[in-house]
């Protein structure tokens, strides 16, 4: 292998290609008349592959035996890579065309899929997507009511016209978990009216055979109601070595010039490849021809700079950009601390995404001074070394980052046939949870946290900051007093009242802090019942925590456009942990695992504010931490925890044998 020659100084020499050109499955069809065709021979069941990509998800998903008949997507190289490796259609078609989306949804009903699955991309509906459009609103390049569908909506319509047995979703984890999880909450109800069940989880792909810390979102429906389980792996994980350690050493810059091809010997060029000696190289390494057990293709890099060789050469798995020599960082340390990472061989890469075809300074070899190559990439992403990518390096690096890892799908693919083949009936559904707390809610005479029905915001922001984990008839007896002041100005008013009121209770400091915050939005000519979330965290005064109850309590021009955040306080969560008999680390998985249980009793829309109040309410009140009165609770029913260890009979009212209460 020649090393690259470089220019004077740092600068290095721009080395292009190769340009990887695929020629298609022998099975591939060109439309949907073609599909109907190739859909008669296919063998059952029958999956679809929406926004595709390079076909990671399909491939996984064939793996666990079905038959992807077609993937759509807008990224021509990543459809040549579909196109090369999968026979039916893959197609460029616009999903975000109601039209296009009912044609094809229509003939998936008249083929009858099985499984539609793929990746719909949220980002008009995140908090930075919806700011983005307001922005584009105001300057007149976007109209005010966009009449297109979004993606995730048009994946819906698939669903509900197709109507497969089964429906995989994934994304990235911020897709579920924006602060109103809007989006989550809406396909659920959708799906669950259509006669699913619906689960959903972030999993760590590395519990699937990953070699890689990958976090991923994935939902799965099942028609007639039928119960998921989720797959749960062989505890397992791949190391980087044990994914990339039996390719060959490479330099970077350099190309080869080899190939069969002699129009284009380098895009058809290899490396010479001795053996697999892991069992997971085994399996990168099945399916390939006879003639091609002692090549490996795709196994080429970026060239080095002289300066990023020096740095590379100091570097281990733990060194970070900041430890580096000053006269190595071409980056602000400050900021990118984490620019230059050095793969450990003993442990997991770093999540391979898109941004790898932008620069490789995330994914250093472990011990070559080098950045890694597509077919390392590929390799810690789970492509078998059977499939090859179209279009030049840069391209193959965003197809590989953007892709599904297959031996993900494959699990996932797996899990579903399983389940189906059970048939055990889901007993769960969002909708009767959520109806069932907000029905209990409404008909609570009292509360342990009476602020729940403040009548302004202002009086919610009161009883939280000033009486929140008192012990509950505490509560109840300050509230008398401050719910006497619907805004800032009726506060200021009866301070003297409002610190000889609490000093009894010992919250005489909470007076005074309270007094401070009223005076401060008073200042600021602010009104709590028509100020946006943004307005009031600007001013600095309030508790995140406090507002965003306020904002639940009395959802209004939340920021990301939502009814308010979904709280995942340790009080809801352990309600909801209960519920579905999930063991949820009130510290380490609060905001993930926590938050989805929560999301998934309150639902969408119709009762989704007072079941989130319900929730409150519970875990402050009935679903305690010590010994909770279950027989007292709207979801004992079907509550796991109250079904496994019984019913804890209390004839006290809830509120009387709260804890401490207050949204914690």
């Amino acid at each position: 292998m020649g090393r690259v020659s470089e220019s004077s100084g740092y600068a290095v020499q721009l080395v292009r290609g190769p340009f990887v050109r695929l020629p298609p499955h022998p099975d591939a069809v060109e439309d949907l008349d073609g599909l109907v065709r190739y859909a008669e021979e296919a063998k059952r069941p029958l999956a679809v592959d929406l926004f595709c990509g390079a076909g990671g998800l399909s491939l996984g998903l064939e793996a666990a035996g079905y038959s992807v008949i077609a993937g759509v997507d807008h990224d021509d190289d990543a459809l040549a890579t579909h196109r090369a490796n999968h026979g039916g259609l893959s197609a460029n078609l616009d999903l975000a065309d109601p039209d296009v989306v009912e044609r094809i949804a229509s003939t998936f009903r008249d083929i009858g899929v099985d499984l539609v699955a793929g990746g719909p991309p949220c980002q008009p509906f995140s908090k930075a997507g919806r700011s983005g459009m307001r922005n584009l609103v105001r300057k007149g390049l976007r109209p005010a009511e966009d009449m297109r569908r979004g993606l995730w909506q048009s994946f819906l319509r698939v669903v509900a016209v197709a109507q497969p047995t089964a429906v995989l979703m994934e994304n990235v984890p911020d897709m579920a978990l924006d602060r109103g999880m809007w989006i989550l909450r809406t396909m659920v109800d959708e799906l669950e009216e259509l006669g699913y069940s619906v689960a959903e989880r972030v999993m760590s792909t590395s519990d699937l055979g990953v070699p890689q810390f990958r976090q991923r979102f994935f939902l799965v429906a099942l028609r007639d109601r039928v119960a998921f389980r989720w797959p749960t792996g062989d505890g397992v994980r791949t190391s980087v070595r044990n994914a990339i350690g039996d390719l060959p050493q490479l330099e970077g810059g350099w190309r080869p010039r080899n190939g069969d091809d002699p129009d284009d010997p380098v895009a058809s060029g290899w490396a010479e490849y001795a053996e697999p000696v892991s069992t997971f190289q085994k399996r990168m390494r099945a399916g390939l021809p006879a003639e091609h057990q002692r090549r490996v293709y795709d196994h080429v890099t970026r060239p080095v700079r002289d300066d990023d060789a020096e740095a590379f050469a100091l570097m281990d798995s733990s060194t970070r950009y900041s430890d580096l020599p000053e006269e190595l960082q071409r980056y602000r340390d400050d900021i990118f601390d984490d620019k230059y990472k050095r793969l450990d061989w003993d442990g997991l890469s770093r999540t391979i995404v898109a941004h790898i075809a932008k620069d490789g300074y995330w994914y250093i070899h472990p011990d070559q001074p080098r950045t890694i190559s597509v077919r390392e990439a590929a390799r810690l992403q789970t492509f078998p070394d059977h499939v090859r990518f179209s279009g030049p390096p840069t391209s193959a690096f965003r197809q590989i980052g953007n892709a599904v890892p297959p031996m993900a799908g494959e699990g996932l693919g797996a899990a579903i046939l399983d389940s189906l083949l059970t048939a055990e009936r889901e007993g769960f559904t969002t909708a009767e949870a959520s109806r069932l707390l907000a029905r209990w809610f409404r008909s609570r005479e009292s509360l342990a946290i009476p602020w729940l029905r403040g009548a302004t915001r202002w009086q919610t922001v009161v009883g939280e900051t000033a009486l929140s984990r008192l012990p509950a008839p505490v509560a109840q007896l300050g509230w008398r007093l401050v719910a006497a002041m619907p805004n800032p100005n009726s506060t200021i008013l009866a301070s003297d009242a409002l610190r000889l009121g609490l000093a009894p209770l010992g919250r005489g400091d909470r007076a005074n802090d309270l007094l401070d915050i009223a005076s401060t939005i008073e200042t600021a000519g602010i009104d709590p019942e028509d100020a946006t979330e943004a307005e009031l965290r600007a001013l600095g005064v309030l508790a995140p925590a406090v507002i965003d109850l306020a904002y639940r309590v009395h959802p209004g021009l939340a920021d990301d456009g939502s009814d308010g955040a979904v709280l995942a306080t340790v009080a809801t969560v352990r309600v909801a942990s209960r519920y579905f008999g999930e063991s949820v680390d009130e510290n380490r998985n609060r905001l993930t695992e926590g938050r989805l249980a929560v999301a998934r009793l309150i639902g969408g829309e119709d009762h989704s504010h007072d079941a989130h109040l319900a929730l409150l309410e519970l875990g402050n009140s009935v679903c305690s931490p010590g010994v909770p009165a279950c027989a007292q609770c709207p979801l004992s029913g079907s509550c796991a925890f109250a079904t496994t260890r019984g019913f804890q009979l209390q004839l006290l009212d809830p509120a009387d044998a709260a804890d401490d209460v207050g949204i914690v």
